[in-house]
Formats: C-alpha cells, sequence, structure tokens
C-alpha cells in the first residue's frame, strides 16, 4: 500500500511539473496535487483495521475477558469485551459549602478527563434526573480491582460527596454509540 502511495506522489509530482509552465493550469494543478496529497497523507495516517481475531489476541494477552460469536444473519464474528460501569451515586457527605462543592465539581471533571485521556475510560456523564444515582463512568480496564482504584480515585468519591457501585459489562468491541 506504502508503495502505491508513494508511486502516486511521484506521478502527481511529475504531472504537476510538466505542466508548470502553463501559469493558469499551474494554479489548478497546485491545487489538484496540494488535494492528491492531503488525501495520501490522510489514507497513510488512517489506523490499520486489525482483524477480531488480532484484536481478541491482544486484550487476552492484557489480562481483558472476552468471547466472540458469529452472527446468523450477517455471518460476522462479534467481539465481545468485559467493561466495568461505575454508578456514581449520591455520597452521605454533601455539606460542603458552594465554594467547596464547586472545587470538587471541577477536580471530578479532571479526573474524568484524565481517565479518558489515559484510555481507561470510554464514556462518562451525569444522569438527567436529580436521583441517587448521579451519573455513570464505563472503564475499559481488565480487572473490577483496576476499575475499582480508578473510580475511587475520584476526588468527589474522597470527599465522601459521590459512592461508586461498580458492575462487569459486557459490550460488542468497536461498536459506536448512536
Amino acid at each position: 500500500m506504502k508503495t502505491i502511495l508513494i508511486y502516486l506522489s511521484i506521478a502527481l509530482f511529475l504531472f504537476a511539473c510538466k505542466n508548470e509552465t502553463k501559469a493558469t493550469e499551474n494554479t489548478i494543478n497546485e491545487e489538484v496535487v496540494e488535494e492528491a496529497i492531503d488525501s495520501i497523507i490522510e489514507v497513510v495516517e488512517a489506523p490499520i483495521k486489525k482483524s477480531t481475531k488480532q484484536l481478541k489476541e491482544e486484550l487476552d494477552a492484557k489480562g481483558f475477558k472476552t468471547f466472540d460469536y458469529v452472527d446468523e444473519k450477517t455471518q460476522d464474528t462479534i467481539l465481545m469485551q468485559q467493561y466495568f460501569i461505575a454508578f456514581l451515586k449520591r455520597g452521605p457527605i454533601r455539606g460542603q459549602n458552594e465554594e467547596e462543592a464547586a472545587d470538587l465539581q471541577k477536580a471530578h471533571l479532571a479526573h474524568l478527563g484524565k481517565m479518558y485521556e489515559l484510555g481507561y475510560a470510554d464514556i462518562s456523564g451525569p444522569f438527567g434526573d436529580d436521583g441517587d444515582i448521579r451519573g455513570i463512568t464505563i472503564y475499559n480496564v481488565p480487572t473490577l480491582k483496576m476499575a475499582d482504584s480508578l473510580a475511587k480515585a475520584d476526588p468527589m468519591v474522597k470527599a465522601g460527596r459521590l459512592e461508586i457501585e461498580i458492575h462487569p459489562w459486557w459490550a460488542a468491541k468497536g461498536f459506536p454509540l448512536r
């Protein structure tokens, strides 16, 4: 694939040079060459899609629990991975003043952002009601112990404003939310 892209780049370069003497065509060709180069860069930078077998082997090697099955309708092999859902529940210590609560919220959001950036959490968010379960985080880690440790590192949990309840959860690997 890289060889084809190199030959394509050279051909585009030669094509652009051939037409360099024509001022009006040169402007058009430069735009075409720039678009082609941008397209080539996108193709080269695009991640290589791994097979289900490769993904399964990598996850298993890292200690994740997985299984796969064949979808009867499409005959596709679907890889299932165990994740951990942390329910963030209203904690017993909610007497912080407004400034303390705002500081805790800021630190809480920073913690969740860090979990996402490091690849430990795939998605987090609050619930839209005012119930006892305040939100969730889905941890993409191999063990319950690790998910529990990361969840308990949240400043809101440390302060007692939130409590954590974690459950293992299975989902198809790579399927997006819709």
